[in-house]
């Protein structure tokens, strides 16, 4: 905001300063827990005295927090549609359920008639989502760059190029590995706390384990019972 207002008086010669309604789009892993005053982030604010408080800048901004918001919620033209739908889910979605997210978008640029600018917006969508979002797996790429090939053959062609630069640049592979670690190491300690140490066994089959397949565990973790669960799950 103020270097909004240093440009209209420094850049632009004006005397003025105009009205900025601030908004925040946010759309993190977890609820926007701040509150809506500038204030809110001042440590001990209330406590102030009233002339420091006359001093100190104050004002309320709108907050969008995405994680909140449905489908129906989300609207506009196709890009910002999809933009915000990506934000939303970004963080929101394991790799399997984000991929509907990125056949949606295919779907609605493939319907602009401006289909060059639509090819572009998907190309800019897609390099977020390799770099940014739920690790797809090599079993997952194929899949969306298949089905793309029916529905959005364009987008497909994009799809197959800029996954093969991340995995000649080894981003896919060795995010992937980094995240099944991860998830690994998680799901052990989840296991460890519930059930109490894990045998050597399981530990080594949690380590087999594709990224997949962990999300799926730690979504089910809550819902077991006994050890011998676990056990079952992991086919042992």
């Amino acid at each position: 905001m103020v270097r909004i207002w240093n440009q209209k008086v420094n850049r632009e010669n004006d005397t003025h300063i105009p009205v900025i309604i601030p908004l925040v789009i946010y759309h993190g892993k977890t609820k926007w827990k701040i509150g809506a005053m500038l204030s809110d982030l001042i440590m001990d604010f209330e406590t102030l005295p009233e002339e420091v408080k006359q001093l100190t800048p104050d004002y309320r901004y709108l907050i969008y927090d995405l994680s909140q918001f449905s489908d129906e919620d989300i609207k506009g033209n196709a890009e910002l549609t999809i933009a915000l739908s990506i934000f939303r889910d970004i963080f929101k979605k394991n790799s399997q359920e984000f991929l509907e997210t990125i056949f949606k978008a295919a779907r609605a640029l493939d319907e602009l008639e401006e289909k060059e600018t639509g090819l572009q917006y998907f190309e800019t969508c897609m390099r977020y989502i390799l770099s940014s979002g739920p690790q797809l797996s090599r079993d997952q790429l194929n899949t969306v760059i298949k089905q793309l090939e029916v529905t959005y053959k364009k987008g497909s062609e994009v799809t197959m190029t800029l996954a093969e630069v991340l995995r000649t640049e080894g981003k896919i592979e060795g995010i992937e590995e980094g995240e099944v670690r991860a998830y690994s190491k998680m799901a052990i300690k989840a296991l460890s706390k519930k059930f109490g140490i894990l045998p050597t066994e399981y530990r080594e089959k949690l380590a087999q384990l594709d990224l997949i397949t962990l999300e799926t565990l730690h979504e089910e973790i809550d819902n077991f019972k006994s050890i011998e669960d676990v056990k079952k799950f992991l086919g042992l």
